[in-house]
């Protein structure tokens, strides 16, 4: 799993072929994706209690910070509803094709460029980021929901950075980003923990 508010390094190793202005690129519109076993689409109101256990499941935040209150999780819910958490086209819940049941989230995003850690100058490069359920792991849907997510966003996208950051003791994590073919650049230190940045070319995920 990998942390959208991570601090990245200020190091910028050349990426293939980047846009002129990755920061003011488009991001990805479409709305649902599907795979042999999962579709990532919108949150509903059924994904209520698994977006809650997302967000309080010790061993599933180990690597994001901690847990979080679960009162005060549900009473986030209670006021924003469940739907505000895909909001924004780039934002999915990974869901079972068949029961549609929730394992997870991926949001495909621009990095703020304010943020140190970009492969640009300019910053705001896209960010594959992601959280599975614990009943999840193990079981390759990480890797099936981030290629598909990154199939899109290559056939909708020109080509530019693709960033992961993680903790670097989050071996899980890093794993699947050498999978996916992501290239390790550099660490630094955020949050008390070393941090390990990736990137990979966005061409490279064309089916």
């Amino acid at each position: 799993m990998t942390s959208s508010n991570t601090p990245r390094t200020p190091h910028t190793p050349h990426t293939p072929n980047p846009p002129a202005s990755v920061a003011t690129s488009p991001t990805l519109s479409t709305t649902e994706i599907t795979t042999p076993r999962l579709r990532l689409r919108k949150a509903h109101d059924a994904d209520r209690a698994g977006l809650i256990e997302l967000q309080t499941d010790p061993q599933v935040r180990l690597h994001l910070g901690g847990p979080r209150p679960r009162s005060a999780v549900e009473q986030h819910f209670e006021a924003m509803g469940v739907a505000h958490v895909t909001d924004e086209p780039r934002t999915f819940v990974i869901a079972d094709r068949t029961t549609d049941d929730l394992a997870g989230v991926l949001l495909i995003h621009r990095r703020p460029a304010d943020l140190p850690g970009h492969v640009t100058e300019e910053g705001g490069e896209l960010e594959l980021t992601y959280v599975l359920r614990r009943a999840a792991w193990g079981t390759g849907l990480a890797f099936e929901a981030a290629t598909a997510a990154l199939r899109a966003a290559a056939s909708e996208l020109p080509d530019q950075p693709v960033l992961i950051v993680t903790q670097t003791a989050n071996t899980r994590s890093l794993d699947l980003s050498a999978r996916l073919g992501f290239r390790r650049v550099s660490t630094f230190e955020a949050y008390e923990a070393e941090q390990t940045l990736a990137v990979a070319g966005l061409h490279s995920f064309l089916a």
